[in-house]
């Protein structure tokens, strides 16, 4: 995945003690985007915007606020979260990679 005539954001949004890292991206037409990764854990994320999560490299297990059903995500695959809702991460041995797209 690759983004040209971005505006890039220098300082990093860091979450459970580094374990979580990603910078932002505004793109040529004001769209943003976070781009991450997420060392080996279990994290949970709130969400006010619905997201887009495309999975860069690695791969990861994901349970969504008010499921009990968990899905495996492979680099190359994607997942949405609604707005207002949240999601819990998992990431079993090797680091994961992500792009977040805010839906609108």
């Amino acid at each position: 995945m690759e983004f040209q005539k971005v505006t890039a954001h220098a300082k990093a949004n860091v979450y459970f003690d580094g374990k979580v890292v990603s910078h932002s991206i505004i793109l040529e037409d004001g769209e943003k985007k976070t781009l991450g990764v997420v060392f080996p854990g279990e994290y949970h994320f709130g969400t006010e915007a619905a997201e887009r999560m495309d999975v860069s490299a690695g791969s990861c297990i994901v349970q969504l606020d008010g499921s009990q059903e968990t899905t495996a995500y492979q680099s190359g695959s994607h997942f949405n979260i609604p707005a207002n809702s949240g999601f819990t991460i998992t990431v079993p041995d090797e680091i994961c990679q992500y792009v977040c797209s805010y839906i609108s």
